[in-house]
């Protein structure tokens, strides 16, 4: 059996698998492509909720895995060469899963850069502006009075938002006919965007063509939908 006692996230979180995947996450935006694409290429795995709330992720048991004290984290124990292998940042998460399974990634060199470069510009664009406009629409930048900053972070959304709809013109997926990881590194930040931080009229989504009807495809997918919701929060009973 697979011994994970190495890693000091184990001892506040037990595997009840060892030989699965473990995943350390929650149901925000950046912590679904984890789950998501588990969920998409059938690997399996363990989830473990980590709770905001109660800051699990500044514990030095979560930071031994993760220093930054972001979700999503994961430890594969059959990583290369059969060797244990602990990750974090979700971007990475997502084309070492594609890579373990073959699949959600081009197979062509060129192709492969491309969905390289589409990864790149999420996450370096459209995850950090679309919580910029959540932060202040929604959380503790809203008490703010400037409203400058907002405008200013709804403007590039939108503009990312256009680039994105140029390029799902004539495409299915954003990788054109093949669904692919690059699909799931958006999907979570744009429902978002327009749901919960409730920017839908101010970045004018229904106004583009095309990523409104790739939304609605991508919520469509059973593996989206179930990667949606896990982690689910523990009851008591389940809680470590």
């Amino acid at each position: 059996m697979t011994n994970l006692s190495a890693f000091p996230i184990t001892q506040r979180w037990p595997a009840r698998h060892p030989d699965r995947i473990q995943l350390y996450s929650l149901t925000t935006p950046n912590g679904v492509k984890a789950s998501i694409a588990l969920e998409e290429l059938e690997l399996p795995y363990e989830a473990h909720y980590v709770d905001f709330g109660k800051k699990d992720q500044k514990t030095p048991e979560f930071l031994s895995l993760n220093p930054y004290g972001r979700i999503p984290a994961m430890i594969d124990p059959n990583g290369p060469g059969g060797a244990p292998l602990a990750l974090f940042e979700s971007g990475a998460m997502l084309f070492y899963l594609a890579e373990k399974a073959g699949r959600l990634l081009p197979a062509d060199p060129a192709l492969r850069y491309e969905a390289i470069q589409w990864l790149m510009f999420q996450m370096a664009g459209v995850g950090p502006l679309f919580g910029q406009v959540g932060y202040f629409l929604k959380f503790d930048g809203r008490e703010i009075e400037d409203k400058r900053p907002l405008r200013h972070y709804v403007k590039q959304s939108r503009t990312l938002l256009e680039i994105m709809d140029a390029r799902l013109d004539a495409r299915a997926w954003f990788m054109g006919d093949d669904y692919s990881i690059i699909d799931i590194s958006m999907v979570g930040l744009v429902r978002n965007l327009i749901t919960y931080y409730g920017a839908r009229d101010l970045v004018e989504f229904d106004t583009l063509k095309n990523v409104p009807v790739w939304l609605v495809r991508m919520l469509d997918r059973p593996a989206v939908q179930r990667g949606l919701t896990i982690p689910a929060r523990p009851t008591e009973a389940d809680a470590p």
